[in-house]
C-alpha cells in the first residue's frame, strides 16, 4: 500500500505541476478544439479550448511509472506493457488529433486508419503477452470460480476485439469537462486494490500511477475545462483500462467496471441503426449518451458525478462480489 501511495504521489504532483506549462504551450502552438455544429449548441463556447492536454498525464504517468519500478527495485514486465500499450495508442491520438488541427475541424483520420493503427497496436500488445506467457492463455468468468484455458489463436482473436472496443469506448466518453478522467479514475483504483490482492506489482504501479495522474488532470479539466485531453489522452486511458484488465487475466470484468463505457458505445450503435431504420427518427436527442443527457437539461458537473458515482459503485461491486471470493 504504501509503494501505491508514493507512486499515486508522484504521479500526482509531476501532473499537477507541468499542467500549466502544457496548457501555455498548447495555447501557443494554437492547438484548440474545434466544436462540431451538430452538438449542443452551447459547446460553441469551448472553441479553441487547448486540446492534447492528455500529454500531461501521460508524462505523469510514464514518470511514475518507472520511478515505481526503480523503488520495486526491477523492471516489471506488465507495468511496462501496459505502459506501452497505452503510449502507443495515445499515439494514433496524437496523430488524429494533429489532422484535426491541420484540417481546423474535428475529424482527423478515417474510421479505417484509426482501426487499422489500433488493431497493429493491440496485435504488438498480445505478442507481448504471448512471449511472457508459460502456457495456454486464462480466461476467468465474473461471479464464478470458473477459469478455463483456449488456444492462442481465438484467443488473439477476442483480445485484440476487446482492446480495441475498449479503446474506442473511452474515447466516446470523451465528450464533456472532465467525463473521461473521472469515469477512469474510480477504474484505476479498482486495479491498484486488485493488484494487491494478487501481489502483482506491476498493475499496482501502473493502476496507483493512472489513478494519481487523473486526479491531477482534473484540476484542469473539470468543468469549466482549461484543457481537453484530446484523443490523444482519451485513447491512451483506453489502452489503459484494456491492458490493466488483460495483465490481470480479467478482461471480462469490464464488462461491470467499464459499463459506462458500453452503454456510451451502444448508445452510438443504437442511434445509427434506428436512424438508418426510420428513415431519419433519433432513438436519442443525441448521441453519445452524455449527449442525451445534456439536451434533457442535465449539466456536465451533475453528469460527471453520477457517471463516475456510478463506476465507482460499479467497481466496489466487482471487487468485493466479483473478485474476492476468488482471490
Amino acid at each position: 500500500m504504501n509503494q501505491a501511495l508514493m507512486v499515486c504521489a508522484i504521479a500526482f504532483v509531476i501532473t499537477a505541476a507541468i499542467g500549466p506549462a502544457v496548457i501555455r504551450y498548447l495555447r501557443k502552438m494554437k492547438f484548440g478544439q474545434k466544436i462540431l455544429e451538430i452538438g449542443p449548441k452551447w459547446h460553441m463556447n469551448k472553441q479553441n479550448i487547448p486540446t492534447m492536454g492528455g500529454f500531461m498525464f501521460i508524462i505523469g504517468i510514464a514518470a511514475a511509472v518507472l520511478a515505481g519500478n526503480l523503488l520495486a527495485g526491477g523492471l516489471s514486465v506488465s507495468s511496462l506493457a501496459i505502459l506501452g500499450l497505452s503510449v502507443a495508442y495515445g499515439a494514433v491520438g496524437l496523430v488524429d488529433d494533429y489532422a484535426k488541427i491541420k484540417k481546423k475541424e474535428n475529424a482527423g483520420l478515417t474510421p479505417k486508419q484509426k482501426l487499422v493503427l489500433q488493431i497493429l497496436v493491440a496485435g504488438a500488445f498480445i505478442l507481448v503477452l504471448f512471449l511472457n506467457s508459460d502456457g495456454m492463455p486464462q480466461l476467468w468468468i465474473p461471479f464464478t470460480d470458473i477459469t478455463f484455458s483456449w488456444p492462442w489463436p481465438l484467443y488473439i482473436i477476442f483480445a485484440a476485439f476487446v482492446i480495441v472496443g475498449a479503446d474506442n469506448a473511452v474515447n466516446l466518453t470523451d465528450g464533456i469537462d472532465g467525463l473521461a478522467a473521472g469515469v477512469t479514475l474510480p477504474v484505476a483504483v479498482f486495479f491498484v486494490f486488485v493488484g494487491m490482492a494478487r501481489s502483482d506489482m506491476g498493475v499496482m504501479i501502473f493502476a496507483a500511477a493512472l489513478a494519481g495522474a487523473l486526479a491531477a488532470f482534473l484540476i484542469y479539466n473539470f468543468n469549466p475545462a482549461k484543457v481537453f485531453m484530446g484523443d490523444t489522452g482519451s485513447l491512451f486511458l483506453g489502452g489503459a483500462v484494456a491492458g490493466l484488465a488483460f495483465a490481470c487475466d480479467m478482461p471480462l470484468i469490464l464488462l461491470l467496471v467499464g459499463l459506462i463505457y458500453i452503454i456510451e458505445t451502444l448508445s452510438v450503435i443504437l442511434q445509427v441503426t434506428y436512424f438508418k431504420a426510420t428513415g431519419g427518427k433519433r432513438l436519442f436527442k443525441m448521441a453519445p449518451i452524455h449527449h442525451h443527457f445534456e439536451m434533457c437539461g442535465w449539466g456536465e458537473k451533475k453528469i460527471v458525478l453520477i457517471f463516475s458515482g456510478v463506476t465507482a459503485l460499479l467497481c466496489l461491486v466487482a471487487y468485493f462480489c466479483a473478485l474476492m471470493p476468488n482471490l
